[in-house]
């Protein structure tokens, strides 16, 4: 049976200490880092399945690991922060995280949300009626979660997929915010609405030929996003 691996990246000791005990006895196993340049090459040479990632950190903070990441790898990430505002979590989502955990924070919190972004990764949910989207220049082959424009592979995380999938599995319907927020991140989720207008952004921005003025994800304003038919 595959256990997961995860990469627990942080310059202070104590808190690594602490991550390595909260997932001593799950089905994960760990290994550390303690600068954003050793996160780097570890994920280059271990291949984790995923990385908890301290947001102050020495030799890369982790917006820079996340960008240097995003340019070849979409490992999911979790970021840790003792920061609560919001200003600091968008800027870690915009930069290629997948989820925003503040510090302190308990160990439920935290296994739940990398099972969470653990079940987007792996693509645990229903099917949806085709096995192929085509729609414009962009193809989704559902079956092997690979999404092409205009022949071109486009490359996304495992939260960008999931999104992009339950929009075009709902293509001409306004899916509402919180529909989107519970059914692709969790129900703990429901109040994140800065969660999915990143997203959708960081969609358009792989996927639309002018993303300030989208044609394929359409805004509903004040109730949510739809994929448009009428392309």
């Amino acid at each position: 049976m595959h256990r997961f691996l995860i990469l627990l990246v942080d310059d202070d000791p104590s808190i690594l200490k602490y991550l390595q005990a909260i997932f001593k006895d799950t089905e994960y196993e760990t290994i550390t880092a303690t600068d954003g340049l050793m996160a780097i090459e570890t994920v280059k040479s271990e291949m984790p399945d995923m990385l908890i990632l301290d947001f102050m950190m020495p030799k890369f903070d982790g917006l820079q690991v996340c960008n240097r990441l995003r340019e070849w790898s979409q490992i999911p990430i979790i970021m840790l922060s003792a920061n609560i505002n919001i200003e600091d979590k968008v800027k870690c989502l915009e930069a290629g995280a997948d989820d925003y955990v503040c510090k302190p924070f308990d160990a439920e919190e935290l296994i739940a949300r990398v099972n969470s972004v653990l079940r987007r990764s792996k693509g645990n949910h229903d099917s949806p009626v085709l096995t192929v989207f085509s729609i414009g220049n962009l193809t989704i082959d559902f079956n092997s979660r690979r999404v092409t424009s205009s022949s071109t592979d486009v490359k996304l995380t495992p939260t960008e997929y999931s999104l992009l999938r339950e929009l075009a599995a709902n293509i001409g319907k306004v899916l509402d915010h919180t529909y989107l927020l519970k059914t692709v991140w969790g129900s703990e989720y429901s109040g994140e609405t800065e969660y999915l207008r990143v997203f959708v952004n960081r969609l358009r921005a792989k996927l639309e030929p002018d993303p300030s003025n989208p044609k394929y994800i359409i805004t509903a304003p004040g109730i949510g996003y739809m994929f448009n038919r009428d392309i």
